[in-house]
C-alpha cells in the first residue's frame, strides 16, 4: 500500500484526534508513506519537486498552526482501541531528493551567543539508485534574513548564489535516516502544536527511529490515528543548533497491534537495546521520566524486583539527551537485551 504526500493527505503544524483519516488499514499492513520536510523552502531549487510545491501552494498558510511540521496521515488502524499498543516497524527509508537543510535557529541552544540564524545545506555523498549512501556533506551556508525570525511555517528563501558561502573544508557526517515526528493521536480533544513531544510520540527527534528498529506507542483513540513527519537524513543526540538535516523521505513500515508489549510512552526496540523516553520542561524532569520508565521495563520484562532494577539501572543503563530544542525537553534511557533475557 502507498500513501503519497499530497494536499489531501497532509496537514501542517498540529496534532488533532479529530483529523479525518487519510487511509484505513488492517493490523499487519505494510505500506510506503511519503514524509515531507517543512524546511524544503530553505533551498527550493534543491529541496522541492512538483509534489512538494503542490503542498506549499495548496495548504492555506492560516491553517499551518500552531506548530511547523508537515504530517502525512493520519492512518486509521482497524481494531486499535484505547489501552492498546501500536507497533511500528521501520523497514526501509529512501531519500526523495539528494539534499537537506540544517537551521541554526532562534530556538537553538546557543542562539543568544551567535546572535543570528543560519542555514546550512547538505548533500548526500554519491547517491545511487535511490538508496542511502553512508554519508552526507555540507556544501554551503547562508545567514537567514528572509524574515525577522525563522518561525513562519512554509517560509521560502529564493536562491541567491551570491549569499551561498561554500563550507570551509570538505567533511562528511554519517547518514542516519529517521523520522523526527511519528506517533498517535494525543489523548483528549484539544488540538496541539506539532512541536512539543509527549507520551503520544510526536516530535521525539530520536535519530534511532529509523530502519531496522521498532517503536511502540500507547493508543488513546479508536484507530490510533498514526502519522509521520519531520523526516531527517541525520541528527545527533541533543539537536543543539535547532534542527537535524531536514530532508524528505519515503518510508516503508509495518503497523500492527502488540500483545506482548505494554507502552505508556514511546518505547523503542533496536536489535541490541530497548529505549524508554522521558519529556519535561527541563532536563531533570525528562531524565527522571525516562529513568522511571526504564525501572518499570526492568521489572516488567526483566523479572527483577524494584530494588534490583534500581541497582542495575545505575550500573548498566545509559541515559541520554534526545533533544533540548523542542520546548519540551526529551531524554532517553537504554538497556541491553542481554540484561532482560531470562
Amino acid at each position: 500500500m502507498h500513501l503519497p504526500a499530497t494536499p489531501e493527505t497532509c496537514y501542517w503544524g498540529y496534532l488533532d484526534a479529530a483529523q479525518p483519516a487519510a487511509i484505513t488499514v488492517d493490523p499487519g499492513t505494510e505500506l510506503v508513506i511519503e514524509a515531507i520536510t517543512h524546511h524544503a523552502g530553505d533551498a527550493p531549487d534543491l529541496l522541492m519537486d512538483d509534489g512538494i510545491r503542490a503542498i506549499w501552494d495548496a495548504i492555506d498558510p492560516a491553517t499551518r498552526a500552531p506548530g511547523v511540521h508537515i504530517m502525512t496521515g493520519p492512518i486509521h488502524v482497524n481494531g486499535a482501541k484505547p489501552g492498546d499498543t501500536l507497533r511500528v516497524e521501520i523497514l526501509e527509508m529512501k531519500p526523495r531528493l539528494d539534499h537537506g537543510s540544517n537551521c541554526a535557529a532562534n530556538w537553538g541552544l546557543f542562539h543568544q551567543q551567535f546572535g543570528k540564524e543560519r542555514i546550512t545545506i547538505y548533500e548526500l555523498v554519491d547517491p545511487v539508485g535511490g538508496e542511502f549512501p553512508a554519508a552526507a556533506r555540507p556544501i554551503f551556508g547562508f545567514d537567514f534574513t528572509t524574515l525577522t525570525l525563522y518561525d513562519q511555517p512554509g517560509v521560502i528563501t529564493p536562491p541567491d548564489p551570491a549569499a551561498r558561502e561554500p563550507f570551509s573544508r570538505p567533511v562528511t557526517v554519517p547518514v542516519r535516516p529517521h523520522l523526527g515526528v511519528m506517533g498517535v493521536a494525543p489523548a483528549g480533544s484539544e488540538r496541539l502544536s506539532s512541536i512539543p513531544p509527549g507520551v503520544f510520540g510526536g516530535n521525539v527527534d530520536n535519530w534511532r527511529f529509523g530502519p531496522g528498529n521498532t517503536i511502540h506507542y500507547p493508543v488513546f483513540h479508536e484507530g490510533a490515528g498514526f502519522y509521520v513527519g519531520d523526516p531527517h537524513f541525520a541528527q545527533g543526540d541533543g539537536e543543539i543548533c535547532g534542527t537535524a538535516i531536514e530532508a524528505s523521505l519515503d518510508v516503508r513500515l509495518r503497523l500492527s497491534l502488540a500483545d506482548d508489549v505494554a507502552a505508556d510512552a514511546p518505547l523503542l526496540r533496536t536489535p541490541t537495546q530497548w529505549f524508554t523516553h522521558g519529556f519535561g520542561d527541563d532536563l531533570n524532569t525528562a531524565m527522571a521520566m525516562a529513568a522511571e520508565g526504564m525501572l518499570k521495563l526492568l521489572v516488567d520484562r526483566g523479572g527483577f524486583t524494584m530494588d534490583e532494577a534500581y541497582s542495575l539501572a545505575s550500573v548498566a543503563i545509559d541515559l541520554g539527551v534526545t533533544q533540548v530544542v523542542d520546548g519540551t525537553v526529551g531524554c532517553h534511557a537504554a538497556v541491553s537485551h542481554e540484561l532482560l533475557a531470562h
